[in-house]
């Protein structure tokens, strides 16, 4: 994958989001360079899976400027969107229950289209995404319906790798997961962003975030109330204060 360091992977100015006449979202504003890992924190409520789903033109939205690596999507559907660069592992993963582990990995292949003009991310082979989870490597045949939280959580990711995106937004992949798991997760994302991709974490797990972003940006009723790096979050910032 060649970018452009100078432009930002994922560039949001002025985003504004709506379910139906209700107004989430008031003027967002954030970046992703590339390579990095970007957290968006926040208590419930405060507007995070929103920015998502806008991103990826799941909900009503506007936006002075929505672009991936400097291409306008503002005005594109979810499917167009998905076929510039972006995986999208929504909070509630999505998986297909009623097939197995190996036929979800299958459909995400598909989403690969290099015609379409769209960023193509790093490659990951089946052995390479059983590298990084290495749980699903012994449950391949196992239906999505019989998985733990966990796992399912695993095959939502993995499931979105095989698409080759650039840049992958991953809302609160520690929701609902076991420490253990959390654990592992952590380890998968921190070779996803050495893999060179990009990473948009919504997130409450405030050491998922420490081990693995390099910014964060604090999300309140719709806006960014503030941004700086992972370190001064960490230490300038009482957890309460976002979450409590």
């Amino acid at each position: 994958m060649s970018t452009s360091a100078d432009t930002p992977m994922l560039e949001i100015d002025g985003l504004e989001a709506w379910y139906g006449e209700a107004k989430i979202l008031f003027g967002l504003s954030l970046a992703v360079a590339p390579g990095e890992a970007v957290a968006l924190v926040g208590r419930n409520g405060a507007g995070k899976s929103t920015t998502m789903k806008a991103v990826m033109g799941l909900v009503r939205r506007r936006a002075r400027r929505l672009a991936l690596h400097g291409k306008d999507m503002a005005g594109l559907p979810t499917y167009a969107v998905a076929r510039l660069g972006i995986g999208y592992v929504p909070e509630d993963r999505r998986i297909f229950t009623d097939l197995t582990v190996g036929e979800n990995l299958d459909l995400g292949s598909r989403a690969v289209r290099p015609g379409d003009g769209g960023l193509i991310g790093p490659d990951w082979p089946r052995e390479a995404l059983f590298a990084l989870f290495p749980n699903l490597a012994a449950l391949q045949d196992r239906l999505g319906g019989q998985m733990s939280g966990g796992e399912q959580q695993m095959l939502a990711v993995a499931r979105a790798l095989v698409g080759r995106p650039a840049l992958l937004l991953l809302d609160e992949p520690s929701e609902g997961v076991a420490p253990i798991i959390v654990e592992q997760m952590i380890g998968a994302l921190a070779a996803l962003k050495a893999s060179g991709l990009s990473l948009l974490i919504s997130e409450q797990n405030t050491a998922l975030c420490s081990a693995v972003c390099d910014r964060a940006y604090v999300i309140e009723q719709g806006e960014v109330r503030w941004q700086g790096s992972m370190d001064a979050l960490d230490s300038a910032v009482e957890p309460t204060r976002i979450f409590g």
